[in-house]
């Protein structure tokens, strides 16, 4: 099970979660986000991580030409789509070879058919907690929704998680479940990761 530690913004903090080896880290390049990575942004700030680690930048309606920038800039290896883009938009960064990840937001209205328009241009889904803002709400959705999902894209289960309710998922009934993402619900009041919770989260996953 990949995990997949998001909103990443200190440096030092980066280093600190980075040294815990998760499978992502993600990166938020949405300005509204407070978790917004800044407009100062250094590549220093990445660039000592583990090799290992796959480095997402997040997106939320953003100009695609904008977005192959960063990626391009970066050396990004993921990009996370996490507003209302579209498939054509999705099409166009594919054929820049970007890798993408395509967030959608679920609750009991969501329409898992509008998954199969987007099966050919993402490498993975991922499903949040639908709400008025975009992700990072703390929330969890009814995970017994994602028992309509029938394609065969594997997919990141985000919305709310921490240590204290994974326990909760079941697993085998989601056979195309590839990872958790963690956010909100692993940081301190000025949105910085708490060391101890994500090397104890990370333990008790892998063990």
């Amino acid at each position: 099970m990949k995990i997949k530690i998001c909103g990443m913004k200190f440096p030092k903090n980066i280093l600190e979660i980075g040294a815990l080896q998760p499978d992502f880290m993600g990166f938020i390049f949405y300005p509204k986000s407070k978790r917004f990575v800044g407009d100062n942004f250094s590549i220093t700030a990445i660039e000592k991580l583990p090799s290992t680690i796959q480095k997402v930048a997040v997106f939320v309606n953003e100009d695609v030409n904008r977005i192959i920038e960063i990626q391009k800039q970066f050396s990004f290896d993921f990009i996370q789509l996490h507003g209302n883009e579209t498939v054509a938009e999705c099409e166009i960064l594919k054929e820049n070879n970007i890798k993408i990840i395509k967030v959608f937001s679920v609750d009991e209205n969501f329409d898992f058919n509008v998954l199969e328009l987007y099966q050919s241009v993402c490498d993975y889904f991922l499903f949040d907690t639908k709400t008025p803002k975009y992700g990072g709400s703390g929330q969890s959705f009814d995970w017994e929704l994602l028992e309509k999902y029938t394609l065969s894209k594997p997919f990141f289960l985000s919305g709310g998680l921490s240590i204290h309710n994974i326990g909760k998922i079941k697993f085998k009934n989601y056979p195309t479940l590839a990872g958790l993402d963690f956010n909100s619900r692993l940081e301190d009041t000025n949105t910085k990761k708490i060391t101890e919770e994500v090397s104890e989260l990370i333990e008790k996953i892998r063990r």
